[in-house]
């Protein structure tokens, strides 16, 4: 089963839609979700062309798109670059409650292990990580239950280096966060982009919707103390079953 999250990013050739074009709105949300963040580098057509499969020319087609909506900027010699901002300032809150919150939920809800290996980091992970390309991470795919219907699609990237303790036995019951917490790890901080996506067939399959169905995108990369991360998570959720809840106050209420 291949996701534009896996190590091989797919395009369906059996739909109408172009095939620049599908990589263009592949490319297109893991910009403006900020997976791939302001002033990161692009892959070069002929990386794009080997990661999906087809040829220079339809990646070259794809990579224009992106410069012609102003999300990418394209110069010789030096590569092509994101220029996409978030138009919204981030909002500060609370790295212990959303600590408390996301282990809650990870112990309230059923889960079940797709796929768990150890790959090569490639961008947009590696740079969320701030580790070289290459580099060997963990690589967990999980499905989360609720009341025996699935409620998230969850890909986890966690640096081999760190030492964690990563089998399925573990997973099953600890909730990831738990694990780097038993290996010493201290949670310092988090960063977490909120996005609306739409499924595919992969993710229809999986979460029980109809494809094009509305999709609730997370992407959240954890920190420790030293703001160095030790965790990279993209996450897909059925917005039906799923709300993310801030409670905003005054600053003259605290």
């Amino acid at each position: 089963m291949k996701t534009l999250d896996d190590d091989v990013s797919a395009v369906d050739r059996l739909q109408a839609v172009p095939l620049y074009h599908q990589i263009f709105l592949q490319l297109r949300e893991e910009i403006t979700s900020g997976a791939r963040a302001f002033g990161s580098r692009m892959p070069t057509e002929q990386e794009l062309a080997e990661s999906f499969s087809v040829s220079r020319i339809t990646a070259r087609r794809a990579m224009d798109e992106l410069a012609q909506t102003h999300l990418v900027e394209r110069k010789r010699r030096v590569g092509t670059h994101v220029i996409f901002q978030p138009p919204a300032k981030p909002i500060e809150g609370s790295i212990e409650q959303a600590l408390d919150s996301l282990i809650s939920f990870g112990r309230s809800t059923q889960v079940k292990i797709l796929e768990m290996d150890k790959v090569p980091a490639r961008p947009p992970v590696s740079e969320a990580l701030q580790i070289p390309n290459g580099t060997p991470v963990f690589r967990v795919v999980r499905v989360r239950w609720l009341d025996g219907l699935p409620l998230s699609y969850i890909i986890s990237y966690i640096p081999v280096a760190l030492g964690i303790e990563m089998t399925r036995a573990a997973l099953k019951t600890t909730p990831m966060l738990s694990l780097l917490e038993q290996a010493g790890i201290k949670i310092g901080a988090a960063t977490q982009t909120i996005s609306a996506s739409l499924a595919d067939a992969t993710l229809a399959n999986v979460l029980a919707v109809d494809i094009g169905s509305p999709i609730l995108r997370v992407n959240r990369t954890v920190m420790d103390i030293d703001k160095r991360p030790v965790q990279h998570i993209l996450a897909r959720f059925r917005p039906d079953r799923y709300q993310i809840r801030l409670d905003l106050h005054s600053a003259n209420s605290r």
